[in-house]
């Protein structure tokens, strides 16, 4: 039951007193509620001057008054004033920030700790007599004792019990201020231990470095320092902290620091005596001898005005240590643990007197959530206070507010809702929570059911009752109060819309706010929820995900070693339900993350295994699905009934690498048959995948990033076929394209090699190979090639096309690698299977020939070497000549073994004849194919290396100095040797009999 509103002045026994405004702030984010809105519907005493702000603090009525100023004198007058308007006040608390005594007793204070007056004292009242100054403390100088309600309430918080209780009541309220400030959340941050300096009091703060001032001179305590060392922080003056204070209760909050910031942060209570003043304390000899004569605990300066006025309790959060190295930095949070403290105080404190007078009763507030609360729930605080700010149905007083939480399946995106209707609860216990399940239309239905029920709603029973628009009824209608709507797992379009039709029992009311969570963004832009209105979950990050992992295991397994941790935590993309169902898993099996991450890392198989396992979450619904490779499967569901396009194209892409997929390697339209204009299909599947957040477009790009655990069942061999299709030959001018393509022929060519009983295309395969080999990675260039091999074997046999390709380019890779047995025997297997294949005289198999006879002379056996050149001369001269009557003297295949048969002639020494072919060739290529064909340039300096070896040396260097502007325009200038790549002999070959030849 909240609190009732009080009909008159008469009716608040609790006030507030603050003399700062940041005082005032802090404790005006702690009102559950203001009652003042449209103006202060209570007045005032003629006589008074201070103005009010009204509301309600938990189930108590308060009035809360902002002092014009600081000091004693304010106190007084504001307090005398406010007695003679709420004549009933029983308690005043004034609460504000304060300068703390380094100790109590034998306990360390520090900085954010709360000091609550049991008495006050007026440090400053007395007499200066000629050795010194004496406080006037007789009886009748003293202020008076707190009446007996007050003393007996303090007395409960001085027990162990009592304390314990207060403390920990204020850390939760300490929270819920910094998750109410919104924009004004840094102010409140805890700032830290590393903030926390307390100097020996003898430590003046003055300049340490400088002789420009008369702190030089500042060796006494009664010495002055300049106004600028005043004025100063402790780093500009360079105070030496070799003087702090060594503090064993601050190195053990340090070490709090490091995981568990909210116990770091949250204050310790004192009860004792304060000092009351009109000067600031900002001396640490001084304040040590008062603390030891007076045993104060904190030093302040209204509490002795109110005292005396009004029955007051002194609530302050230490914010310096009253000595000169005091700032600023911890006034706004010690103000908030004073505010929060005083919120503790309140909640344990009870009215004896009965409300008089006519009330307004405020309408019961409901909290209808079938899950606990997650207390394994770790991290996404930046999301929480986004959410925290955004869901209380006050943030926006004009409308009925609609926020989204949109993420992949198994993000978090329900636990993180969950967490924050439990703080908005401990915030806002007036609020009503609805929890409304959308996995169907009958949870959905009996959500609704269970909402009528509770809130007793007429005509819910009756046989024709539509139980949704009763709800949406009573929900609209500003008696049922402030409330919060949650319809969780509203994914399914074709539910939401055409099942549910969820947009006509949707309530409205400026009291009521709704929010939902989803996977898909398509449904969330058709709830008309604003785009600044929409929280997007991500995966966790690094701290946040291993928190997790630690929260399920248990100690024995926690003792890991963390390389294991964040290659495990990286291989499960940080993904909160990953992360969980692997810890269950561990527990439940009693192994460890590297045992869990070897079998996760081992085969496919058994990495689908363990994403597939279910596991107990007494958090998630009883018929949900906590495994991921389930969750992400409903996922699939919804995109198959209502996008087939963009089914094909996630199949597709789930066997792709999962970063940077060109949008150019999906297959069209055409090829996966949907009927319609591919630009609209192709734009709406690729938005269905991104609202579901299966893939995320790159900045500028026309590629995308697909989750790494995204993996469907999809035919293996289509995809390859698709990509071997659109897979660009390896050329040097396709050098970037390739480097964008291989990534995704690979991954998909590792998943094909796990198929049983289905083909897979040899072709990606040899295209993969020999694009290794073109950028220069041999090792995973034969890798390939030999998987090329093996595949063919499935085939026809060894015949088939790429087979002689592959073996051709392999024994080349062999050569490169330095295994020149193994290149050797692959050359001669090839020469042999292309004789067998294509023939003696093909080009391709006098290539082999050529071949095979430079690495012999490479290896030293020149006698073989001269023996097959000369055989190879002979059928290319044979070659040639059947070229030339079948195809033409002028056509290009006849050219090309014009070329090779000039360049056979330079290798066996024939120079004469070498340069006359190739003069003959380079005149026929310019006719034909123009003197900037890249052949053409192959001609030029073939001819130019022949005249070289003749002494021609000008003539070459001429042929060079021609050839010059065309290649630079062709083939650019950061290719300048580029043309070896365009040889009609494969660039690996550089030896021949006697010659070591890079041309011909």
């Amino acid at each position: 039951m909240a609190a009732l509103r009080p009909s008159c002045r008469e009716d608040f026994k609790i006030a507030i007193i603050c003399a700062l405004p940041l005082e005032y702030n802090a404790v005006a984010l702690l009102f559950d509620e203001f009652w003042d809105g449209n103006g202060d519907r209570f007045g005032r005493a003629a006589s008074d001057d201070n103005t009010y702000k009204t509301g309600r603090i938990g189930q108590h009525s308060v009035v809360l008054a902002l002092l014009p100023g600081m000091g004693k004198v304010n106190a007084a007058a504001a307090a005398a004033s406010m007695r003679s308007s709420y004549v009933a006040l029983r308690l005043v608390l004034l609460v504000g920030i304060c300068g703390g005594a380094p100790r109590c007793n034998k306990d360390e204070i520090l900085l954010g700790d709360v000091i609550i007056s049991k008495t006050v004292i007026q440090y400053d009242f007395g007499r200066q007599l000629p050795d010194g100054f004496v406080r006037k403390d007789k009886p009748q100088d003293d202020l008076r004792k707190p009446n007996k309600d007050i003393l007996a309430f303090l007395a409960t918080f001085e027990t162990d019990l009592g304390r314990d209780n207060l403390e920990k009541k204020t850390a939760k309220f300490l929270r819920q201020l910094q998750g109410r400030a919104g924009i004004y959340q840094t102010k409140y941050k805890y700032p830290g231990t590393a903030e926390d300096k307390l100097f020996d009091s003898g430590y003046r703060h003055k300049h340490h470095t400088s002789s420009a001032c008369i702190c030089s001179n500042c060796k006494e305590s009664t010495d002055p320092v300049c106004a600028g060392a005043l004025a100063s922080a402790c780093d500009d003056l360079g105070c030496d902290e070799t003087y702090l204070v060594k503090r064993a209760r601050l190195d053990a909050r340090q070490q709090l620091e490091q995981g568990e910031n909210n116990k770091a942060q949250g204050p310790v209570i004192y009860i004792g005596t304060v000092a009351s003043g009109d000067t600031v304390m900002k001396s640490g000899q001084d304040r040590d001898r008062i603390v030891e004569k007076e045993g104060v605990i904190a030093f302040e300066m209204e509490g002795a005005g109110a005292w005396e006025e009004v029955p007051c309790i002194v609530v302050k959060g230490v914010c310096d240590y009253a000595d000169c190295h005091k700032n600023k930095k911890w006034q706004d949070f010690a103000a908030a643990t004073a505010a929060s403290a005083s919120k503790a105080l309140l909640e344990q404190y009870i009215q004896t007197d009965k409300h008089r007078g006519p009330v307004t009763e405020e309408p019961l507030a409901y909290f209808l959530v079938p899950f606990g609360r997650n207390q394994g729930f770790v991290g996404r605080e930046t999301i929480l206070r986004e959410l925290r700010g955004r869901i209380w149905p006050g943030t926006s007083k004009d409308n009925c507010q609609r926020i989204a939480v949109e993420g992949l399946g198994g993000v978090g995106k329900t636990q993180i809702a969950l967490e924050a209707i439990y703080r908005l609860h401990e915030d806002h216990p007036d609020c009503s929570i609805f929890w409304v399940p959308a996995v169907d239309a009958n949870t959905f239905e009996n959500a609704y059911r269970n909402i009528g029920k509770h809130m007793k709603i007429e005509g819910l029973n009756e046989e024709q009752a539509d139980i949704k628009q009763l709800v949406k009824t009573k929900l609209s209608d500003d008696s049922s109060g402030s409330w919060l709507l949650v319809i969780d797992n509203a994914d399914d379009i074709e539910l939401l819309f055409d099942v549910i039709r969820l947009p006509d029992y949707l309530p409205f009311s400026r009291k009521g706010s709704i929010l939902f969570t989803t996977r898909n963004h398509k449904a969330t832009a058709s709830l008309g929820v604003l785009q600044e209105d929409i929280v997007r979950v991500l995966e966790m990050d690094r701290s946040e995900a291993s928190d997790l992992l630690r929260k399920g295991l248990n100690k024995r397994q926690m003792k890991i070693d963390p390389e294991h941790t964040e290659r495990l935590l990286e291989s499960l993309t940080y993904l909160p339900l990953a992360i969980r169902q692997a810890s269950a898993y561990m527990d439940k099996n009693h192994i460890s993350p590297s045992e869990y991450l070897k079998l996760f890392e081992s085969e496919p198989e058994d990495t689908k295994y363990l994403l597939s396992r279910d596991f107990n979450d007494p958090h998630r619904y009883d018929k949900s699905q906590n495994a991921v490779a389930k969750t992400w499967h409903i996922s699939f569901e919804h995109i198959l009934k209502n996008d087939p396009l963009a089914t094909q194209y996630l199949k597709f892409m789930s066997l792709l690498a999962e970063k940077d997929i060109p949008r150019s390697l999906l297959p069209t339209t055409e090829e996966i048959k949907v009927p319609t204009t591919k630009e609209i299909k192709d734009l709406e599947a690729i938005g269905t995948l991104k609202a579901y957040a299966f893939i995320a477009q790159r900045e500028g790009q026309d590629s995308f990033d697909m989750h790494r655990l995204d993996e469907l069942e999809g035919c293996v061999s289509s995809a390859i076929q698709q990509l071997s299709r659109a897979f660009p030959l390896p050329t040097r001018q396709n050098r970037n394209m390739l480097m964008k393509y291989l990534p995704h022929a690979q991954a998909a060519l590792d998943l094909g090699k796990h198929l049983e009983g289905e083909r897979v295309d040899a072709r990606l395969s040899f295209l993969v190979a020999a694009s290794y080999e073109l950028l220069g990675n041999y090792q995973k260039a034969e890798q390939m090639y030999w998987q090329t091999l093996q595949l063919d074997e499935k085939d026809p046999g060894k015949e088939y096309l790429y087979t002689l390709h592959s073996m051709n380019n392999l024994a080349n890779v062999l050569l490169l690698l330095g295994k020149h047995e193994e290149a050797l025997q692959m050359h001669q297997q090839t020469l042999q299977l292309r004789e067998k294949v294509l023939g003696k005289e093909h080009p391709d198999t006098l290539y082999s020939m050529n071949h095979f006879a430079n690495l012999l002379c490479r290896l030293g056996q020149d006698e073989k070497a001269l023996q097959m050149h000369q055989q190879t001369l002979q059928l290319c001269e044979k070659t040639l000549q059947l070229r030339e009557k079948v195809l033409g003297k002028e056509h290009p295949d006849t050219l090309h073994s014009m070329n090779y048969f000039a360049s056979l002639l330079c290798r066996l020494g024939q120079d004469e004849k070498a340069q006359q072919m190739h003069q003959q060739t380079l005149q026929l290529r310019e006719k034909v194919l123009g003197k900037e064909h890249p052949d053409t340039l192959i001609s030029m300096k073939n001819l130019s290396f022949v005249l070289s070896l003749q002494g021609k040396h000008e003539e070459a260097e001429q042929l060079q100095q021609q050839m010059l502007p065309f290649r630079k325009k062709v083939l650019g200038e950061e290719q300048p040797d580029i043309l070896h790549s365009y040889s009609d002999f494969p660039s690996c070959v550089k030896y021949s009999v006697g010659r070591n030849l890079d041309s011909c």
